[in-house]
This record gives structure tokens, sequence and C-alpha cells, in this order.
């Protein structure tokens, strides 16, 4: 006899529905399981046959066949103990119930509880498609699948749960999600930011248009403390970018027990020891890595020049395609890592190169090898170049209070629900996004804003990479004064904060 239930599995963010087949015949007793397994696959079997004495079940004697399919594509980690176990127990009489219209995923105790899996997310969203009604989650998962509309989730706490849903005798209660809301999280404010007004303006365009944004400066003038502000005035997410982003951390296995959609926008701050596949992502099932984790949200690298020349390099295609692919023998894995690059930098070794008062212990040349460990394509990729100056004791010790963030978020959101209604259906939600095919037609500058950014380009030397930053920086100014054309003061702006790539 053979006896049928229904899987999913993943690799990378593509997910695809998986049949497990179980045929029980006469003979020695051997339990195998095929279908390209996984060694956690295989290791299932003995996880399925304790977890059946546990709860009361018979385990079959004789030899036992299963099979994933389809057979020629891997199927790796714990998820498959609990639809093993259905198909084995449906396959030995045990269980008699149809649950063909239904997927069913979840790691095995021994003792037959359910435990969380990774990817649970994407794997609803492909079993909708696949035409699924039901899809039975770990409780721990449970949330998490449930904001796919159209797709019934229950939630599972232990097998014996399960079989009493399955037989009709205690059904389990679907898991609900309300609507979704927006939690602020207790993040620090930029409130308690003196001074560096000039510095609070350039992280505010970067917020406002999803823009990269590098600042130099000397130590303690509070680099760090900005960039870890950033994530109190970015905007709200859209439904869509929740989604994306919290699939992504599903995934990776970052995402809280118990999660539904993530409500703020990532920010990740790896060490400059990380390696290349740290920031890419990899491995023989590909993970994402930093960059993708930092989706929709910000990645920051504090002292840019200590990172490794390869894991800088990385960054480069990433930032113009806005996706990773990571090439593997089973295929390839494609994640999406539109992220918003925060960086910081020492101008020199010592620190104190161009410092107001103390002096500088490096030599002319230590100042250009160490500014050179940054690549030229590289800082070109970067929109914003901002010099954090020293803060002077009056500002420090003064009693006048710093914008908050609250405030500056106000202006941000304002700027960004421009932004999102303006390219409605076009593949992108904020300026730093415009394709330079349609740079002219959306930046809509005046004459005089033209005429300023040619004499610019001729001036500095700009590339044809420095343009497009400049106009798409410019076209977030005018949004922030909700200017529907950009004006010359826009691009007068835009164009200060291109600095380095005089010195490139």
């Amino acid at each position: 006899m053979v006896a049928r239930t229904y899987s999913m599995g993943a690799f990378g963010l593509e997910a695809f529905p998986v049949e497990v087949e179980t045929d029980l015949s006469t003979g020695l007793p051997a339990f195998e399981v095929v279908g390209l397994p996984d060694a956690a696959v295989k290791e299932s079997r003995d996880r399925v046959r304790a977890a059946m004495k546990n709860c009361g079940f018979d385990f079959p004697v004789g030899r036992i066949v299963m099979n994933l399919a389809p057979a020629d594509k891997r199927k790796e980690g714990p998820i498959y103990d609990l639809p093993l176990l259905l198909s084995l127990l449906k396959a030995s009489g045990q269980l008699a119930c149809d649950t063909d219209g239904a997927a069913f995923l979840g790691e095995l105790s021994l003792s037959g509880q359910v435990r969380r899996v990774c990817g649970a997310l994407a794997m609803a969203v492909k079993a909708k498609e696949a035409g699924f009604k039901e899809l039975f989650l770990p409780a721990a998962n449970a949330r998490e699948g449930a904001v796919i509309q159209g797709l019934t989730v229950y939630p599972v706490n232990d097998v014996q749960q399960l079989v009493g849903h399955l037989t009709g005798k205690k059904p389990i209660s679907p898991e609900r999600t309300g609507p979704r809301e927006h939690i602020v999280e207790d993040m620090p404010d930029f409130a308690d930011v003196r001074g560096q007004y000039e510095v609070k303006r350039a992280l505010e365009i970067a917020a406002s248009g999803g823009h990269s944004v590098i600042m130099v400066g000397t130590p303690g003038s509070g680099k760090s403390m900005m960039a870890k502000r950033i994530p109190s005035i970015l905007p709200e997410m859209t439904f869509e970018e929740a989604l994306e982003t919290t699939m992504i951390h599903s995934i990776a296995g970052k995402l809280p027990e118990g999660s539904a959609l993530l409500s703020s926008r990532p920010f990740r701050a790896p060490h400059h020891t990380i390696s290349p596949a740290g920031l890419s992502g990899g491995g023989s099932s590909p993970k994402p890595g930093e960059i993708s984790l930092a989706h929709n949200g910000v990645l920051f690298l504090d002292e840019l020049p200590e990172f490794t020349r390869p894991a800088m390099e990385i960054l480069r295609q990433p930032m113009e395609d806005g996706v990773v692919t990571i090439s593997r023998v089973g295929g390839n894995a494609a994640f999406p890592c539109r992220f918003m690059l925060v960086a910081a930098m020492n101008p020199c070794p010592c620190g104190y190169h161009g410092h107001p008062t103390r002096p500088c212990t490096c030599s002319p040349r230590a100042v250009e090898r160490y500014q050179s460990r940054i690549s030229g394509p590289l800082m070109e990729r970067i929109d914003l170049h901002v010099q954090v100056l020293p803060v002077e004791f009056q500002q420090l010790s003064g009693k006048n209070t710093a914008e908050s963030s609250a405030q500056i978020r106000k202006r941000v959101n304002t700027a960004r629900q421009l932004q999102v209604e303006r390219y409605k259906g076009l593949g992108y939600s904020c300026n730093a996004g415009i394709p330079s095919s349609q740079l002219e037609e959306t930046v809509k500058a005046t004459h005089e804003a033209q005429s300023l950014l040619e004499a610019a380009f001729d001036r500095f030397g700009f590339s044809a990479r420095s343009y497009t930053r400049v106009l798409r920086v410019a076209r977030t100014i005018a949004d922030l004064e909700r200017s529907e054309n950009v004006q010359a003061d826009h691009v007068a702006e835009a164009v200060q904060y291109r600095t380095l790539d005089r010195r490139l």
C-alpha cells in the first residue's frame, strides 16, 4: 500500500511542493528515505520512530521505503519529520483521513513535540500558489504563515494534537492575524545628538530617498552615534516590503519565535572582520548574508577601511542591481538586497587629519594610502559624502534640545509617500532605485538646475555614475520641500555631497 502526504521544500527564497510517498512491504525490516535527502532528512528516520512509539502508535515491521518527490531536487533540514510520520501512519492503517489539500511542515522531538522550522513564510507563499488550502505549521511559526491571505494555517504543538484534528475528534483552531500594526520600538533618538546639523540634514535626505551615505570624521565626532539613530527616522515599511524582508529573515532563521511580519526596518552592523561570504551569503544550501538581511533597511559598516578589500568590493554589484545571486551545483539562489548603506571612517590612521586643534601624526603618504583602501568605483556608488566635524563645547554644554527623531520622521514619511505614489507599479519605491533610463523623465530639472549641474560636472570631473547619483539626491531634496521640479538650489546641495569624488 502506498500512502501520500504533502510538504514544501526551499532552495534560497524559492520554495517548491514536495510529495511524501510511503510504501510498506514484507521482507527484512528496513527503513529507507530516498529522493535526494541530506543528512538531516536521513536522521528523520530515528526521530519519526521514537516519536511514533512515545505517542502511542505502533512502528510497522517490514520494509519501509519513503520517497520525497521530485527526486531531482535536494531536500534539506528537519522540516519533513511531520509529513513523514503522517505518511507512515496512513500507510500502516493507523490513520484514516484525507490530507490531499494540505501541506505539513515541522521538526519532531523524540516525544512527539513539533518544533519550529526556518523558511515557513516563503513556503507558505508557495503553498498557496501551488493550490493548497491548508497548511499545518509548528505553533512557533503559525503567526508567520498566517499573514498569507487565502491559506488556512493551523498551529501544531504535538503529534497527538494533529492526529486528533485530522480524525475530527478535537479540531485545531486556525491561526488568525489582525491588521498589521507598525510598532515603534524603543530606539536611540536624534534628540540626544547635540550640534551636527549639517550631518543630520544629510542623514534625513538619505533616509527620505533610500540613499547610501558615508561619514568621514575624527574619533568622537559622533559618526557611530548618529548611524545607530538612523532606524528611528526611517519610513514605515509597506506590506510588500515587510513581507519580503520577513521572508529573508525567516529563511536565515533570524526571525524571533512567534513573530508575524517584521514591523521595523532591519539595521545590520557586521564587524569589520566579516568575510565576503558573510556579507553576500552562501553555503551548500544558500542562506542570505548581511546585505540581504539588511534588505529594505540599513547596512552599517563602521570603520570602512578596516574591512578587507574583497569584502568591500563585493558590495558593488548588489548596490547597483539590488539582488545578489549565489551559484551552487544545485542551482542558483537569488536574494534581494536593496539596502541603505551607511558607512563611517576616520580620515587617516591616527584619526586626526584635518582636526582643528589636535595634530595629525600621519605622513601624507599614509593618509593617501589609508583613504585609497576604499576604491573609486565603490565610493562612486555612495550617494552622499558627509564630513563630520568635532562638536564645539558650546553646543555640548548648551541647554537647547535638539530636534527629535519623531519630528524628522514625519518629514521623511511625507517625502517617501510621494515617491511610493510616483513609482507605483514600476518595481521600485524610492528615488535611490530610479533606473538611469528614467532619470530625465522622473527628475524634471529646471533649466537653471541643468546649467548648474553641467558646470559642476565640468569643474569637478564627475563620472556618469556620479551624475546620476547627484540627480537622484536632488530629486529627494525636492521631495522634502514638496517641489514638483528640481530647482537649482536642490542640485547645489546635492553637489556638495560629492566631496570625496574630487579626491579619487
